[in-house]
């Protein structure tokens, strides 16, 4: 990975806020607004990105994609949608709730391969391991609000894949790196 550093302006951050809310709340109203176009070429490309939903500090919803599927501000829109709708761990979100979220976007990075284990930085890297039809990915954020190390963060994201907790060992294993902006 390039040691160059990700980076999302702050005007382009307050946008994706106001998309990713505008579209929760249209979706709670029932009509679909015209959204206001993207202040810069960066929020146009095909980059992945989650959406997190709190409450009083807890999770009320996730999702998201590795990939970009489009352009990124729509994939904001989707995926806040489907974080307030469809993640299958809660119910939707009501109209009632929505004064009490808290809105956490990730934009992430293309994925490269890990060259060698001993370059992941905890809080920096975001991880994916695959391994056949298993994949397992968490996000740079998991490991600094845990105050995991390398191998920690390495045995969660193999046990978020299904695998076991030491899978980065194995030879047929793909490790993936990221970085993200977290806003």
């Amino acid at each position: 990975m390039s040691s160059s550093v990700f980076e999302i302006s702050t005007q382009e951050q307050e946008y994706l806020k106001e998309l990713a809310f505008l579209s929760i709340k249209s979706r709670l109203e029932g009509s679909e607004p015209d959204y206001p176009l993207p202040p810069s070429d960066k929020l146009k490309e095909n980059l992945g990105a989650f959406v997190t939903l709190k409450i009083q500090g807890k999770l009320r919803g996730c999702i998201g994609n590795i990939v970009g599927e489009g352009p990124l501000w729509k994939t904001i829109i989707r995926m806040a949608r489907e974080a307030a709708f469809n993640d299958p761990r809660f119910p939707e979100l009501t109209p009632g709730e929505l004064e009490q979220v808290e809105l956490e976007i990730s934009i992430l990075s293309p994925l490269e391969p890990v060259p060698d284990t001993t370059l992941i930085e905890p809080g920096r890297h975001g991880l994916v391991v695959r391994k056949g039809p298993y994949s397992g990915l968490l996000l740079p954020q998991v490991a600094q609000e845990w105050g995991w190390d390398r191998e920690t963060f390495l045995a969660h994201t193999c046990r978020k894949a299904g695998l076991h907790e030491n899978c980065h060992k194995d030879r047929d294993v793909e490790i993936f790196w990221f970085q993200a902006v977290v806003f």
